[in-house]
Order: C-alpha cells, then sequence, then structure tokens
C-alpha cells in the first residue's frame, strides 16, 4: 500500500507540474499576442499620424494691422494646400456683416459640406478660390470646405470691423 501511494503521489505530481507548465505556456502565449497585436496597434498609429498634419504643419497665423491671431489648421488637403501658398497678403471684402472674404491666386482642393452653424473664427473656402474669415456665429445652408479655426476669435470682430481689410496668413 506504501507504493501505491507513492505511485499516486507521483502521478499527482507530474500532473501538477503538467498543469503549472500549460498555464505558463498559454499565458505567455497570450502575452506575446498582445504585444503583437499592440504592436500593430502602434504601426496603425503611426501610420495615421504621418498622413496628418504635423504640429508645426498645424498652425498658421492671421494679422491685421497690429493685430495677430493664431489659426489652428484643419487636417485635410485644402488646408495642406493653402500652407504651401504661405506668406499671403489678401484683400479681403466684407459681406453682410459677419464675413471677410478674398481669392487666392490658384484653386484649392475641395471637401465642401454644410456646416449649419458657422462660427466666430472659422476660416472657410468658398468654392475652389474664395478664402473666407468668419466673425459672427450665424446659421448657414451654404457648403464650404474647412481651412482652420482662430485660437481665440474673442476680439476678431472689432479688429475687422466693416470695412475691407487686408490680412496677411503665414507660418511665423
Amino acid at each position: 500500500m506504501k507504493i501505491e501511494h507513492r505511485r499516486n503521489r507521483k502521478g499527482w505530481s507530474l500532473r501538477g507540474l503538467s498543469l503549472v507548465l500549460g498555464l505558463f505556456i498559454f499565458s505567455s502565449s497570450g502575452e506575446a499576442g498582445q504585444q503583437s497585436v499592440s504592436g500593430s496597434l502602434a504601426v496603425t498609429a503611426a501610420d495615421a499620424s504621418a498622413a496628418s498634419l504635423k504640429p508645426e504643419e498645424s498652425r498658421m497665423w492671421m494679422t491685421i494691422g497690429e493685430h495677430r491671431f493664431a489659426i489652428t489648421l484643419a487636417d485635410n488637403a485644402a488646408a495642406r494646400a493653402l500652407a504651401g501658398l504661405l506668406p499671403l497678403t489678401l484683400d479681403m471684402a466684407e459681406l453682410n456683416g459677419n464675413e471677410k472674404h478674398g481669392e487666392v491666386s490658384k484653386s484649392l482642393p475641395i471637401n465642401a459640406s454644410r456646416p449649419g452653424t458657422i462660427r466666430n473664427g472659422d476660416l472657410m473656402l468658398y468654392g475652389s478660390r474664395t478664402l473666407v474669415v468668419f466673425y459672427q456665429t450665424f446659421d448657414s445652408s451654404y457648403s464650404y470646405t474647412r481651412i482652420g479655426r482662430v485660437d481665440d476669435p474673442t476680439s476678431l470682430a472689432q479688429t475687422l470691423g466693416d470695412r475691407n481689410v487686408r490680412v496677411t496668413f503665414s507660418r511665423d
């Protein structure tokens, strides 16, 4: 009986060891799977950021007289194309008491949509060549391609006034 007991104990020890090794192997393969999934997610995130604007490319400046406004550009082809034209000075005409508009020298890519509400500080493209700076918030049924947005439009309406203005867009 003593020998039989030892054999059972030895059998249980081997089974226990097999169970522990199996769990170890299973958990290690799970971690490896997680690493490969994480790795592939990192590649995907890197690919996505490479296709988008770099931080230094996502900013431009708008100068009106002595006033300077930071603009954060949209991540789209139209904004990148406009950035490629900088520095750019436009004589912008007053329209409807809520916007200034001016023509750029060449057509920009469009992806127009109806934003519904236009906000104070929106920078949009109407058609493929008309750059529009909005200085009042209002509802609109027109279609525009988003170019960017003035970061702090608090004094934008006062700075633009109700007259035609010369506006310079630049990187610095």
